[in-house]
């Protein structure tokens, strides 16, 4: 490869262009010293020699050729010419060596052709270094810095940066730049100005940047901050509790821990409260100080409150034994240990409040309840429930004894019947609201009986102890009694022995009877008229229901006979009546139409007998209805 072209780009590496003059390529030409630079020309290899040529450095020759070689004393041996290009090499450069380089070409048969160009040589940068006039500063204290750099090399161009960014003095009146850019100043330096600073040296051939400087710069404290943690409102006593204090500071913050403005033995960012008590409740503050900036800064305080735990909940009652309806009232009182205590009452379930009530007032932070004219409502269970934000308890229940009654009161007869057989046994029961239970006595026609108690057994009853039953109940708390309503009892002779639902039956067969009868006898009256015939009838006793007058009647009266058919239901309730084919029993029907007389009603002994009378049989045709004349 020819050695030209190779130097040629070379010299082209260290040039920043400028525009060149005639054959000569566009330059300066930059070079460092010590190096060699080859200036090169636009001409192509003539195919002949060019007659003459020579270099120039300002107004003193170089090199001429002019069929031989002339070179310049201070040059020999440092300096090539090539006679094909006109190219010219110049070595060792020194800094003398910078200025204006021109040439003058005869190529053979033609015009001469002239060329210049410009050559700079410049020493390289090297041991670019930063001082400064302070790197202990104190933010906002009107504190100034100087940073100084230094480098070797010529033609130097200065640029400073602060960490990855350029330091510039625009739009800055803290940031100076002096002695062509070499010294940097800041005025009233801040945090930001803490570096790291390097600066970087530069010239056409070369460049450096020093090590980094960093500046000391004291700030603070700011932002400071007290945080507890656990993060809770309140503390059960003997809990652990760590505050921790932080600022923003350089160097460091010192820091001090206050309680309730007092100041505390312990140092440090954080304050561990083992095992805290009560005593060591309060507002917690710390305070940062920097021993560089002479300042301080306090926290706002912070609430610490140590509870103790609810425990030994206990109700007191001035009184459980009480009358309802007596303007009767009680006071529970509720004890507990523990701290900041709210207190809570329950009647069995359900709390217990004071409004809307005037029954009922809670006192001493509701540790008092008084309920005045208490009721059976009031009987509890009664609790007091405790508690504080870090614990709870509950008392044991307290039951009230409240008396009331008697009320309500029940008198029932078993077995259920208007009506008693003598023999009989019935039980006659009494009951009442009452606490405590009531004591029940028994009363016969308003007479008090020997009888005692909520039962009262009639054994083998008679007839004698027919009538109104009535019980009473005494409450021997409070002194009150309530008697029931009076209840009947009627006892029927034994001898005849009949069903409420047969005597009821034949109650209605009476007055079944004696319409047959009313419309027999009116019938046979009308049949007789008829036929214009008498006769005349013996009479016969009459029978008549409960409650019937009962009298001798005249000749004029019409005795009738009835056949009359009983079925009675199994419930004992239904009475039939109606035509029977088979035997019969009869009843003398006299229908007797005259006001009768004032007469006693028949006991129920006889109204059974006459009942059971026989009647004339029926004739061959087998009428049910018989009249006597």
């Amino acid at each position: 490869m020819d050695i030209l072209p190779l130097l040629c780009i070379v010299s082209v590496a260290f040039t920043g262009l400028t525009k060149g003059a005639g054959v000569l390529p566009d330059g300066p030409l930059n070079a460092t010293v010590g190096q060699t630079v080859t200036f090169i020309t636009t001409l192509t290899p003539p195919e002949k020699p060019f007659v003459t040529m020579g270099w120039k450095f300002g107004d003193r020759d170089i090199i001429t050729f002019n069929g031989v070689n002339i070179t310049a004393p201070e040059y020999e041996g440092r300096i090539t010419l090539f006679m094909s290009t006109a190219f010219l090499e110049l070595r060792n450069l020194t800094l003398n060596d910078s200025g204006e380089y021109r040439v003058n070409i005869f190529p053979q048969g033609e015009h001469s052709k002239d060329g210049s160009t410009r050559l700079e040589v410049y020493v390289p940068v090297s041991n670019v270094s930063v001082t400064a006039s302070s790197t202990d500063l104190v933010e906002f204290n009107s504190s100034s810095v100087r940073l100084s750099c230094s480098s070797s090399g010529s033609s130097l161009s200065f640029l400073w940066l602060n960490s990855s960014s350029e330091v510039t003095a625009s739009n800055s009146d803290r940031v100076q730049l002096t002695d062509g850019g070499a010294t940097l100043t800041i005025i009233n330096v801040t945090r930001y100005d803490q570096g790291p600073f390097r600066c970087h040296v530069f010239n056409p051939v070369s460049n450096g940047t020093s090590d980094p400087v960093n500046l000391s710069i004291s700030y603070g404290p700011e932002n400071i901050d007290l945080s507890i943690s656990p993060t809770q409102e309140y503390f059960e006593e003997g809990s652990n509790i760590q505050l921790i204090c932080s600022a923003v500071s350089r160097p460091s913050a010192l820091f001090y821990w206050f309680l309730n403005g007092d100041l505390q033995s312990d140092t440090g960012p954080e304050l561990r409260l083992m095992n805290i008590q009560m005593s060591q409740s309060g507002n917690y503050s710390c305070q940062a100080f920097n021993n560089k900036t002479l300042r301080y800064q306090t926290s706002q305080p912070s609430v610490v409150s140590v509870l103790a735990r609810v425990s030994n909940v206990v109700v007191t009652s001035n009184t459980t034994d009480l009358l309802e309806f007596n303007s009767s009232s009680v006071r529970l009182s509720c004890s507990s240990s523990g701290s900041s205590l709210s207190f809570l009452w329950l009647n069995s379930s359900s709390e217990v409040t004071a409004s809307n009530s005037d029954r009922v007032q809670l006192t001493d932070g509701g540790a008092t309840l008084t309920i005045f004219n208490v009721t059976r409502y009031d009987q509890g269970p009664f609790r007091c429930h405790v508690f504080n934000p870090v614990s709870n308890g509950t008392s044991d229940p307290v039951n009230l004894s409240i008396s009331y009654g008697p009320e309500n009161i029940d008198l029932s007869i078993s077995p259920t019947q208007e009506y008693f057989e003598e023999g009989s046994n019935i039980q006659l029961s009494c009951s009442a609201v009452s606490r405590p239970s009531a004591l029940f006595y028994w009363f016969l026609n308003g007479d008090l009986q020997s009888d005692t108690g909520p039962e009262l057994r009639l054994m083998n009853i008679q007839m004698s102890q027919s009538g109104n039953y009535s019980c009473q109940a005494f409450n021997n708390k409070t002194l009150r009694y309530q008697t029931s309503q009076s209840s009947f009892v009627s006892v029927l002779d034994k001898t005849v022995s009949c069903s409420a639902g047969c005597i009821a039956g034949i109650v209605i067969a009476c007055f079944v009877v004696c319409g047959a009868g009313v419309g027999g006898g009116y019938y046979i009256y009308k049949k007789k008229k008829q036929m214009k015939t008498s006769s005349n009838r013996n009479t016969a006793t009459i029978t008549g229901g409960e409650g019937q007058n009962n009298a001798a009647y005249s000749g004029s009266q019409e005795l009738n006979y009835a056949d009359i058919r009983f079925s009675q239901n199994k419930d004992g309730g239904t009475v039939q009546q109606g035509l029977q084919n088979n035997s019969s029993e009869y009843t003398q029907v006299r229908v007797n139409n005259n006001p009768p007389a004032a007469s006693s009603p028949p006991t129920y002994d006889a109204y059974i007998q006459r009942r059971r009378q026989p009647a004339p049989q029926p004739d061959a045709n087998g009428a049910q209805i018989y009249a006597q004349n």
